[in-house]
């Protein structure tokens, strides 16, 4: 190959390259933060090598210890969080649930009714798996997850007690929390 086909070839490679950069730097500039990668932070004082860890997920909080002993269902109120505890002691899930308009009193209630087909919520949302333990300010609280996955927050004008999860977790709850399986509510 002579000299001057070498040039255009090495010309034409370096064009590519910077045309690949350019195309990738318009992606991840416009790609949603959802599926965009997280950028590095830099620090004045930090080596350019160094690379910020990404921060760890929050774990759950431990199991209140005032949540009584044998198989329940432990919900604390300003934590967000239920576990599922068999009849060992042992958590066998545990999960962040979006709380209802109306809330129980902290104590120790029974899973009272059940209702696993889907129906249309207090709020107007179809939920499924509803398993009914309390009653607050007249109105029947109990666990259930919508149909759609949403867990949005109750409108505080209407008077609802359904506690929302995950399906997936509304599918654990459905086959752990039976009549009369025990429901401790901690604040």
């Amino acid at each position: 190959m002579s000299r001057g086909s070498s040039g255009i070839v090495a010309g034409l490679t370096a064009a590519a390259l910077a045309a690949v950069g350019f195309l990738a730097y318009q992606a991840s500039a416009n790609a949603p933060d959802s599926v965009a990668a997280p950028k590095p932070k830099v620090s004045s004082s930090a080596p350019a090598a160094r690379h910020d860890k990404p921060k760890a997920k929050k774990p759950p909080a431990a199991l209140p210890a005032v949540s009584g002993s044998g198989k329940r269902v432990v919900y604390a109120l300003e934590d967000r969080q239920v576990w599922l505890v068999d009849a060992t002691g042992d958590v066998t899930r545990t999960f962040e649930v979006m709380p209802s308009a109306l809330s129980p009193k902290p104590g120790t209630y029974q899973v009272a009714t059940r209702s696993g087909p889907a129906t249309k919520g207090s709020d107007g949302v179809m939920i499924e798996h509803v398993v009914r333990f309390a009653m607050a300010d007249g109105v029947a609280v109990g666990f259930s997850a919508a149909l759609d996955g949403s867990m949005e927050s109750p409108d505080p004008s209407l008077k609802t007690g359904g506690v929302r999860m995950s399906r997936a977790d509304g599918d654990a709850m459905w086959q752990f929390a039976t009549v009369p399986t025990k429901v401790v509510v901690v604040p």
